[in-house]
């Protein structure tokens, strides 16, 4: 079979057909924009050249795969299409196709197999690799490379991302899989770590579960859980993601919680899309359906049971902002809650930012693997931030904060504007 029957006999033709061209989607588009309106990169140019290869009209071009590529998969024109096509699902389709397909070069086969392989679905190797990276900061080695200039010998956006990696704590331990509410119980919640929040965020989710525990959820913590697959998935590595799913589902279909909560933007939608992924499977779709059910960001979970206190802000008085996790908003559709929860912190004088919703230009690993395009939408982001003016910026997912912490270098803000997750924000220890 070639490239092309299995784009006809693997898209989704309903899904394909259910675009209409009508061009809703063009303004929501980060790479349309970016490229001065060149339809190759827009939603509906994309769709349409899938729809042609899948009608044997095109065969798959460079151009094409190249245009898929290039899209971030914010999902920004999902919640402006009129006719509701689910263009997430089709780019990861066409882009699993392409990659079952492709003759990769030895580079991209050996970074495939260490990072999509070997590092993110296995607990201990993250642990690991994290704890280098702690080792790096903490030895003083960071210091000695970044006199000498060794960081020079590596691409730009390398050396970028070096300077904004957050200080790891050491690593903490617990055998405590349950933990209780503070005061009056009102729910029962099951905690998804994530794998990098789990090691290079670890105190995040430890500000998370407190949070929590303050707005009355007892905590149960199962073990056999990992990495949600978002990263497979987008990458068109799909039977890894479905192996990554199954095992989450079976970690979490035990568990006598009344949801299954989370902080990171970009998982929670990937975890909510699990009855897609397994959409072929009768038995894990249904298994699947009941695991969506019950995913909700924490944000939600706060502002659904009351978490309306004042919380006193211990640093300063302070002028505040918001970027929005693509995923959490276009594929959970979480955008008012953190806004609440910001503007419920004594001395926070929020101000909303001129395209908060639109991507930062992280997209997962898209700032490395496309840097060109990645910095050109985040140093428009940086505009935006001037023009509001805050000293601190809020997200809600690990791959927009690291980036937002690049955008201030790069727009020269460093000492002036901090970006933090809302669970540090919000955290009052």
């Amino acid at each position: 079979m070639t490239v092309e029957q299995a784009f006809t006999e693997r898209m989704d033709e309903g899904e394909l057909m259910n675009c209409m061209r009508c061009g809703f989607c063009l303004p929501s588009c980060p790479t349309y924009i970016q490229t001065g309106g060149d339809e190759v990169h827009s939603p509906r140019g994309r769709i349409a050249m899938m729809k042609a290869v899948h009608d044997g009209l095109m065969p798959l071009t460079d151009e094409m795969t190249n245009s898929l590529d290039v899209c971030l998969g914010c999902r920004a024109c999902e919640p402006v299409c009129p006719a509701g096509v689910q263009y997430g699902h089709l780019l990861e389709e066409a882009r699993t196709i392409i990659q079952d397909y492709k003759k990769p070069s030895v580079k991209e086969k050996v970074v495939r197999r260490t990072v999509l392989n070997e590092l993110f679905p296995k607990n201990e190797q993250m642990n690991r690799a994290v704890g280098l990276v702690r080792f790096y900061q903490t030895s003083g080695l960071q210091k000695g490379v970044r006199k000498i200039g060794f960081l020079k010998l590596f691409p730009e956006s390398m050396r970028e991302m070096e300077k904004v990696l957050p200080a790891i704590p050491k690593r903490t331990r617990t055998d405590r899989k349950r933990l209780l509410a503070t005061g009056e119980k009102k729910a029962t919640v099951a905690f998804f770590q994530g794998c990098l929040m789990d090691t290079m965020f670890q105190e995040t989710n430890q500000n998370t579960i407190r949070l929590l525990q303050s707005a009355g959820c007892d905590i149960v913590i199962p073990d056999g859980q990992g990495c949600c697959g978002a990263l497979h998935g987008h990458a068109g590595e799909k039977e890894k993601a479905i192996e990554m799913a199954k095992r989450n589902i079976e970690a979490f279909e035990g568990m006598e919680a009344d949801y299954i909560v989370l902080n990171a933007g970009g998982c929670g939608a990937y975890l909510a899309g699990y009855d897609h992924l397994l959409s072929q499977d009768m038995e894990w779709r249904e298994r699947a359906a009941r695991f969506k059910a019950r995913i909700r960001d924490f944000s939600s979970i706060l502002i659904q049971h009351g978490f309306d206190e004042r919380i006193r802000f211990k640093k300063r008085q302070h002028r505040v902002t918001y970027q929005d996790s693509c995923h959490l908003r276009n594929g959970m559709g979480v955008h008012h809650e953190p806004r609440q929860l910001i503007q419920m912190v004594e001395g926070a004088d929020y101000v909303e930012m001129k395209n908060a919703d639109g991507c930062c230009g992280s997209a997962g690993v898209y700032n490395l693997v496309q840097p060109e395009m990645s910095m050109q939408i985040l140093d428009d982001k940086m505009k935006n931030v001037k023009e509001a003016a805050p000293g601190v910026i809020v997200t809600a997912n690990p791959g927009c904060l690291l980036q937002m912490k690049l955008g201030i270098e790069r727009a020269g803000l460093s000492g002036l504007v901090e970006a933090v997750h809302l669970a540090d924000y919000l955290n009052n220890d």
